[in-house]
């Protein structure tokens, strides 16, 4: 019984194989070409270095101003992080514990926005709201845009979660006198350590691997820039317009960053999206 399974599952084995290879693939090569000259990359008929080094790393952090892009990345996505998670959790709290009129078709409003493909088309009133407020040429108009827009995946995934809670402790707290808010402050919040991962590690995917948004506003304050910005920036500037090892290299150190945060959080991240998944 149990070989026939196995047999069962070979080909299911061979496609997710494959689909791990082809996706993975490109990262490799990427890492592997970081470690070669540009020369190398695009005459050699080898895949593999023949002579690794590791100066291309060292030659981008100092040509491209890494130290402050870096830094940027960090400060930004950090901001980002921290405001998506109390307003995606706060949001989904109110949609699932608040009885207010206009709940429903306020929420189907919401979710029918998850439907609609705009594109760059966001951009041009996003801009002019930005210079409004005089935030058009720094990091704070694209941290308030993330915070402030609304993410029906991580809305819904908040609502799932806290729906999973039992109500009955939300009544125990009313009758000790707490208020709405009160009661997801001191109760509810504390309990969503795995939903707390999960958005906050889709904030710091979305937010860190984003360059149109982060582009455009720090087009005319390029000390600003976060880092995948200032990698692509690298092909127009100086000596690294030609140097294809310093792209790889610039690029592995972008990734970096993700992968760590990803391999720390991993548990809580399957954890939030199942738990969001089985009780929504």
């Amino acid at each position: 019984m149990k070989n026939k399974k196995l047999l069962e599952a070979i080909p299911l084995y061979i496609v997710l194989t494959l689909i791990a290879a082809f996706v993975i693939f490109p990262i490799f090569y990427v890492v592997i070409s970081s470690l070669k000259n540009t020369a190398s990359i695009l005459t050699s008929t080898s895949f593999f270095p023949q002579q690794a080094t590791f100066k291309n790393y060292v030659r981008a952090w100092n040509l491209s101003n890494f130290k402050v892009y870096t830094w940027n990345s960090i400060y930004m996505c950090t901001v980002i992080v921290i405001g998506t998670i109390i307003t995606s959790i706060t949001s989904g709290y109110v949609f699932s514990r608040g009885r207010f009129k206009g709940r429903k078709p306020l929420l189907a409003l919401i979710t029918f926005s998850m439907f609609i493909s705009a594109g760059s088309l966001y951009l041009y009133p996003q801009l002019n709201m930005a210079k409004a407020l005089h935030l058009n040429q720094s990091l704070w108009g694209v941290i308030i845009i993330y915070i402030f827009g609304i993410n029906v995946t991580n809305l819904y995934l908040a609502k799932g979660f806290i729906d999973g809670i039992p109500k009955e402790i939300d009544e125990a707290a009313r009758v000790d006198g707490c208020s709405f808010f009160r009661i997801f402050y001191n109760i509810i919040f504390p309990l969503t350590k795995p939903l707390i991962a999960t958005v906050g590690l889709l904030a710091f995917m979305n937010s860190w691997n984003d360059y149109l948004l982060p582009m455009v506003f720090t087009l005319g304050n390029p000390d600003k820039q976060p880092l995948v910005v200032g990698i692509v920036s690298m092909k127009s500037s100086g000596e690294s317009v030609t140097s294809w090892d310093l792209m790889m290299a610039g690029t592995v150190m972008a990734v970096i960053p993700m992968l760590v945060v990803f391999i720390t959080l991993n548990k809580y991240f399957v954890a939030g999206l199942t738990s969001g998944a089985v009780k929504g």
